[in-house]
C-alpha cells in the first residue's frame, strides 16, 4: 500500500491534470479532460432518464466491444447506493479501488453508485475518482442526477470529453437547460464547459425547427433521440424500437460519437451518375454499415436528402427506375425561355423531391444531412443545415450556364460542385471520425478513355439520316459539342483537382464510374445503379473494418476482484 505521502501526492496528481498515464487532451490552464469519459445529465423529469442511459451502456459496450463502466452519482440522501465508500484519498495505485461495489446489470456493462454532498473540496477527490476509473474501463459513463447538485455536474462535465443534457421540448427543460449553461459559463475559466443538447422526443413528436430551438436554448440541437421512454412507460417495447428514427437508431448514433467510431457518406456532384449512389447505399445496408451524417451537393445531396429522411434503398431505386426509358430525362426538364440566366429552371428537380419528402426541414430528417451550394456573388461555400430540404437541393443542383440560379433569403445560390465537389472536409469539420467518399467526378485518364470512345461513336453516327445528323448539330443543347455539353466539360474540368484532394482525405473511396454514359443520361439509372452496387461490394472488407472501433491508446489494466463480477 501506498504512504500517506504517496496518497496526497497521487490526489494532487488528479487535481491538477485529472490524467491517469498520460491520457486525455490539454487545454489552457491546467484543466484536461479523458478522452474515454462522457456525462450525461438530465434536465426534465417527465423522461425514464435511467433506463435510456442504461440502454445506452449496453449499445456502447455492444460497438466497442469492450467493458462499460455506468457510473451513477447520487445526492447524499439517495437511497440507492449499497454502502458508503471508502475515503477517495484513500484509492490505490495498483487495481481498481471500487471492485467491492461494482453490480454487473448487463453483458460489458458494470455500475458503480457514489453519493455526493457538495462539501468543499469534494471536487478533487470527485476528479481522482474519475481518473483512476477511466484506467480500467475502456468507456465510462457517467450519470448525474440533478439533485447532486452543480458543483458534481460541473467537475464531471469540466473532465468529460463529451457532456450531453438530455432536453425535453418544454419550458421548464428548455429553461434548466439555460440555467446549466449560464452556471458553466461563471465557472468555465479554463476551458469552456457546454452540455451539448440532446432532444428527446415522446412517441409521435416532431422537433421544432432549428430557429425555434436557438431561441428557446441559445443553440441547436445537438442530436434527437425520438420515442424516448416515458416515466408512464413500463413496457420493454418503448425501449426496443431500433427502425430509422426509433429510440434505439438514434440512442446507437449517440453512443458511436461517445465511442468515437462515427460514419459519414460523402456524395459528389455528378449528374446522372449520380445514381450510383443508390446502389451504394443499398450495398451499405445489406451489410449493416450505419452511417451517422451524410454531406454531398448537386446529385448528391439529392439522393442523399431521401436516404436521410428516411427511406430506404429499395424505395430510392424505385424512384430511380421512374426516370426510365426514352423520355426519362424529359421528366425533369423544365425549359426557361427566354435562357438569359439558364436553359433549365430546375422546379420539376424540386417537386419531384417534394413528392417524397414534403416540405420537411432539416431538423427532419433521421440523419443529419448537410448539402452544399455556392454563393454566386461572392464565390463561397455555403453549407445548409436548417431550413427547407428541397430548396437546399434545389440550389445544390444548378449547374452554372444550364440551371439558372436559386434565390434563397435574398442570395442566389448555384451548383456545390463549384467550390467542394466532394464534400469529406465538410464531415471532418463536422467531427465525423471515418470518411466514406463516394466519388463520380472523373479523373484525366478517364477523361481520355471518354474522349477517344466519342470519336469512335461519332464515326458511326455519320451514317445516320442526314436529318437526324442535322437534328442533334442544331436543335439537340446536349449533344456533344454543343452548348451545354461544353458548359458541362468545362464545368467537371474544375472539378478534377478538388475531387481528388478530397479522395486523400477519406478513409474509403468508392469511385462507381466508367467511360460510357454522361450526365444528362437519366433515363437509364439501372446501368449506374448496378455499377454502385459491384464497385460498393468490392470495397466491403475496407468499409466494414471502418465499423470496428478505434484502437486503445494504451492498455487498460484488468479488474481482478471476485466480486466484479457478481450481478
Amino acid at each position: 500500500m501506498p504512504t500517506p505521502k504517496h496518497i496526497r501526492d497521487f490526489a494532487r496528481e488528479y487535481r491538477d491534470t485529472g490524467i491517469p498515464n498520460g491520457q486525455g487532451k490539454p487545454h489552457r490552464g491546467s484543466q484536461f479532460h479523458l478522452d474515454n469519459l462522457a456525462t450525461i445529465v438530465s434536465t426534465a423529469t417527465q423522461i425514464h432518464d435511467t433506463r435510456m442511459i442504461g440502454k445506452l451502456a449496453r449499445v456502447l459496450a455492444d460497438i466497442s466491444k469492450s467493458e462499460i463502466l455506468l457510473i451513477r452519482v447520487l445526492p447524499p440522501d439517495a437511497g440507492e447506493a449499497p454502502k458508503d465508500w471508502s475515503p477517495l484519498n484513500s484509492i490505490p495505485f495498483d487495481r481498481f479501488a471500487f471492485a467491492d461495489q461494482l453490480q454487473k446489470i448487463d453483458d460489458g456493462v458494470m455500475r458503480l453508485f457514489m453519493r455526493v454532498n457538495c462539501h468543499a473540496g469534494e471536487r478533487k477527490y470527485l476528479a481522482a475518482m474519475l481518473g483512476h476509473c477511466s484506467r480500467f474501463f475502456r468507456h465510462v459513463l457517467v450519470h448525474v442526477s440533478p439533485a447532486a447538485g452543480r458543483g458534481p455536474v460541473t467537475e464531471c462535465v469540466r473532465r468529460s470529453k463529451n457532456a450531453y443534457a438530455l432536453v425535453q421540448q418544454s419550458e421548464n427543460s428548455f429553461a434548466n437547460y439555460r440555467d446549466y449553461n449560464s452556471w458553466f459559463t461563471k465557472r468555465g475559466k479554463a476551458r469552456r464547459i457546454y452540455l451539448n443538447p440532446v432532444i428527446c422526443l415522446g412517441d409521435d413528436e416532431l422537433p421544432r425547427t432549428r430557429e425555434d430551438t436557438c431561441q428557446a436554448i441559445g443553440t441547436p440541437a445537438h442530436q434527437y433521440l425520438r420515442d424516448c421512454p416515458q416515466e408512464t412507460h413500463t413496457t420493454r417495447m418503448q425501449i426496443g424500437r431500433d427502425w430509422p428514427g426509433g429510440f434505439v437508431f438514434d440512442l446507437r448514433r449517440l453512443a458511436r460519437e461517445i465511442g468515437g467510431c462515427r460514419i459519414g457518406l460523402a456524395l459528389s456532384s455528378g449528374g446522372a451518375k449520380g445514381f450510383a449512389y443508390v446502389g451504394v447505399i443499398q450495398a451499405l445496408e445489406e451489410n449493416g454499415i450505419e452511417v451517422d451524417m451524410i454531406a454531398g451537393c448537386s446529385m448528391g445531396a439529392y439522393i442523399g436528402a431521401l436516404w436521410a429522411a428516411g427511406h430506404d434503398s429499395r424505395f430510392i431505386r424505385d424512384k430511380a427506375m421512374e426516370q426510365s426509358g426514352r423520355w426519362g430525362k424529359w421528366k425533369l426538364i423544365d425549359p426557361v425561355f427566354p435562357p438569359r440566366r439558364g436553359f433549365i429552371g430546375g422546379e420539376k428537380l424540386k417537386k419531384l423531391l417534394g413528392k417524397s419528402i414534403g416540405t420537411a426541414h432539416f431538423c427532419d430528417m433521421l440523419r443529419p444531412l448537410r448539402v452544399v451550394t455556392t454563393n454566386l456573388a461572392t464565390l463561397e461555400r455555403k453549407v445548409f443545415d436548417s431550413g427547407e430540404v428541397a430548396t437546399a437541393v434545389h440550389a445544390s443542383s444548378a449547374i452554372p450556364g444550364v440551371c439558372a440560379p436559386v434565390n434563397i433569403d435574398g442570395e442566389e445560390y448555384v451548383d456545390g460542385g463549384v467550390v467542394d465537389p466532394l464534400p469529406v472536409d465538410l464531415l471532418r469539420e463536422e467531427g465525423i471520425e471515418k470518411v466514406i467518399a463516394v466519388n463520380t467526378v472523373p479523373t484525366p485518364d478517364l477523361m481520355r478513355q471518354i474522349r477517344d470512345r466519342e470519336l469512335r461513336l461519332s464515326a458511326k453516327l455519320a451514317n445516320r439520316p442526314w436529318w437526324k445528323r442535322i437534328f442533334n448539330q442544331q436543335f439537340n443543347y446536349f449533344a456533344n459539342g454543343n452548348i451545354l455539353d461544353i458548359i458541362q466539360q468545362c464545368f467537371t474540368g474544375a472539378q478534377i483537382p478538388n475531387a481528388e484532394e478530397a479522395c486523400r482525405n477519406a478513409d474509403v473511396v468508392i469511385r462507381p464510374i466508367n467511360v460510357e454514359g454522361s450526365w444528362h443520361d437519366f433515363n437509364r439509372p439501372r446501368k449506374y445503379i448496378a455499377l454502385g452496387r459491384r464497385m460498393t461490394t468490392e470495397l466491403l472488407p475496407e468499409l466494414k473494418a471502418l465499423t470496428k472501433p478505434p484502437e486503445n491508446r494504451h492498455e487498460y489494466e484488468t479488474i481482478d476482484h471476485p466480486m466484479a463480477t457478481a450481478a
